[in-house]
């Protein structure tokens, strides 16, 4: 199977899913590029080994990046202060390939080694206990990032897509079971005789009487000096 020129151009991007190009993921700037409706010198993560790659690959001039969508740079990954994580779960719904661990209410951690270093749970952090931390030293670009993390990362964020698609599926599954079973009490509460009903409604307003006079008798109890309070 032959690749397409977006499948080429995806393939030579790092797959740090960091938005920075102003696309959601690196697969639909590829894809952008292939239309011709993007420049291929928007990837900071990139940076200018990138744009010459694409460009190579394009049969265009190796230009500047464009620094509206940020700056080459050192690589970072994400760092959590524990201390003052308050677990609430902001940081791994914006992780775009799931390099985030916790759960509600407990704190979270990094799983370095999976981090893309793309800065997008910065942002959501209500504490601010989330840094970037620097960790390839006078290397930027594809200096600072390998194939095999870029395959890696690739693969982190279809396998989030895939779960995220999957639980969204189960969510919709229960909400529609719940409503068929609401649709079925109704269906069956149509179906009973005209007897049945009026025993029913007897038995709503029995309880509906017994609610109000605890109700009046706890004000009675509350208030035993206020006459008004015994109507």
């Amino acid at each position: 199977m032959s690749l397409t020129l977006a499948d080429q151009l995806e393939n030579l991007l790092p797959q740090t899913q960091c938005t920075k190009c102003g696309y959601p993921a690196c697969r639909p700037y590829a894809e952008a590029m292939a239309n011709g409706s993007a420049s291929y010198n928007q990837c900071p993560p990139g940076g200018q080994q990138g744009i010459a790659r694409l460009a190579g690959l394009l049969g265009k001039p190796v230009i500047p990046l464009n620094i509206v969508h940020g700056h080459e740079r050192v690589r970072p990954v994400a760092v959590i202060d524990e201390a003052y994580c308050i677990g609430c779960t902001l940081c791994i719904q914006a992780c775009p390939v799931d390099a985030i661990m916790g759960a509600p209410k407990q704190m979270h951690t990094i799983l370095p080694d999976l981090c893309t270093g793309c800065d997008l749970c910065v942002a959501p952090c209500p504490v601010d206990c989330i840094s970037m931390v620097d960790i390839t030293p006078g290397k930027t670009g594809w200096d600072a990032w390998s194939q095999q993390q870029a395959d890696q990362a690739r693969r982190q964020f279809h396998f989030r897509q895939e779960r995220l698609k999957r639980e969204k599926q189960e969510n919709d599954d229960r909400l529609a079971a719940k409503a068929a079973a609401k649709l079925k009490a109704v269906a069956g509460e149509q179906a009973l005789t005209p007897e049945e009903l009026q025993a029913q409604e007897r038995k709503k307003a029995i309880i509906a009487a017994a609610i109000e006079r605890a109700r009046l008798k706890k004000m009675e109890n509350d208030n035993p000096g206020n006459p008004q309070d015994k109507t």
